[in-house]
């Protein structure tokens, strides 16, 4: 078996395995940046909204942060993968870029 992988013919943001007579191109960990295989430690670089923790690449929560993210008066803070979101609180919708009670 010749390792087609030694060659690196994947893009930046997928990894290369090598099979018996041929090689296929794996997606990288939406975490990261580049990688060298399977799964967020096989990071080369974490991606905007992840940080390296214990050798991988964990979602930072940007809602516990000590400064708030979601400054609108009425609005809740909710964390997603590799980033946040701004909502209005219970009780109270969108209207016109401000939270007013429903």
């Amino acid at each position: 078996d010749l390792d087609e992988c030694a060659a690196s013919p994947c893009k930046d943001h997928q990894y290369c395995l090598n099979t018996d007579g041929s090689f296929s191109c794996k997606a990288c960990d939406a975490s990261c940046i580049g990688c060298t295989g399977e799964g967020s430690d096989k990071c080369k670089t974490c991606a905007s909204g992840y940080m390296k923790e214990e050798e991988k690449c964990t979602d930072i929560d940007e809602c516990s942060l000590p400064e708030k993210v979601c400054v609108k008066e009425n609005q809740d803070c909710v964390n997603t993968s590799g980033s946040y979101k701004c909502v209005c609180s219970e009780g109270f919708e969108e209207k016109d870029g401000t939270c007013v009670q429903t």
